[in-house]
């Protein structure tokens, strides 16, 4: 009985960690104002692959259309345009590394540069998004 309840608690131990290498694909880093926080994710299975950033001062100017919830910044694909994220969540992690003012960040098709006056993130198309306390913007 106690081997059989050892071996049902070693497989649940295993069942409980992340696939191999799953969560380790996963990027975040933080702008040193603490106000924008970003998550890469990587292609895996069917997801396709993505970077989303939030802005915790809010987007502005928010977007015309209809969010329920709130704007909390942009997200973009590997190609084609970012698109406003409207979410219940955010991807901010406040442990997440600081990408310092004057760094770049590469990932995948992504490059981030952070400024003193936002981070601009752009796609391997050349579009994407500029993330800052005053004004934002999609291009």
């Amino acid at each position: 009985m106690l081997k059989a309840i050892g071996a049902f608690l070693a497989v649940l131990a295993v069942a409980a960690l992340p696939a191999q290498g799953a969560a380790e694909r996963l990027v975040r880093f933080q702008t040193p104002s603490r106000n924008i926080g970003c998550l890469y994710a990587p292609r895996q299975g069917t997801q396709r692959t993505y970077l989303r950033c939030d802005i915790l001062s809010g987007l502005r100017p928010e977007p015309k259309r209809a969010c329920e919830l709130d704007w909390t910044g942009y997200s973009a694909g590997a190609r084609g345009r970012a698109t406003p994220t409207c979410a219940g969540d955010t991807v901010f992690e406040r442990r997440a590394p600081v990408l310092a003012y004057g760094r770049t960040w590469k990932g995948g098709p992504f490059t981030c540069t952070s400024r003193r006056t936002g981070l601009r993130c752009t796609n391997a198309a050349g579009h994407g998004f500029v993330l800052a306390r005053v004004r934002s913007s999609m291009f």
